[in-house]
């Protein structure tokens, strides 16, 4: 489910709609463009970049500068450029990394690549943040400071989509659950504050 939403995969059968759009068969840079963006379980960094230069790949998804005028250097890009850096500096003080601001991606600690890649996932602008396990158990703060990111990402006004398999976690930041076993839901949500429903 969580792969077809985000175009990795698609549907058997039946269509995805998000924002009254068809988005199943979409490209995945359409998809990011529409107002989908995701981490993924497996940390996915440019490793020789900078934690900046990492946000700012993420930005780039709205530019409207082409190669030739990145290449040449034109006004406009500049500008762009100018607007994607300051963005990624302010994505990674939001997720409580900007003192990482110039490090190598690949030297910094789990948790930070972690925040590293829902700073850059959000640099996109979604409205709909799809994230399978936000954050470590050994990333800075714990258990206290995953659920915090997560709630001030929701209550930047987006749609978070987690899939998590930490069910405390879960009770203790959702609206609205749903238990799946074995790829099937269960027949009943899971509010939050009760226990989960296991099929």
């Amino acid at each position: 489910m969580f792969n077809v939403v985000t175009g990795v995969c698609r549907p058997t059968e039946g269509a995805v709609r998000f924002l009254g759009r068809r988005i199943d068969g979409v490209k995945r840079f359409k998809i990011v463009k529409q107002g989908v963006a995701r981490t993924f379980q497996n940390i996915r960094l440019f490793a020789n970049m900078s934690a900046l230069e990492n946000v700012m790949v993420g930005a780039d998804a709205h530019h409207r500068t082409g190669a030739v005028g990145a290449a040449l250097g034109l006004p406009w890009h500049r500008h762009e450029e100018k607007q994607g850096r300051e963005k990624a500096a302010e994505l990674l003080d939001f997720v409580g990394i900007s003192h990482r601001l110039t490090e190598g991606a690949s030297n910094l600690p789990y948790g930070d690549q972690r925040r590293l890649e829902i700073a850059r996932a959000l640099a996109t602008d979604p409205k709909l943040f799809a994230a399978r396990r936000a954050g470590g158990r050994d990333e800075p703060g714990g258990e206290a400071g995953r659920c915090r990111l997560i709630r001030r990402i929701r209550d930047s006004g987006r749609t978070v989509l987690l899939i998590e398999h930490d069910m405390g976690l879960v009770m203790d930041i959702s609206d609205t659950s749903r238990c799946w076993t074995s790829a099937r839901r269960s027949p009943r949500a899971c509010p939050a504050r009760s226990a989960p429903t296991l099929g």
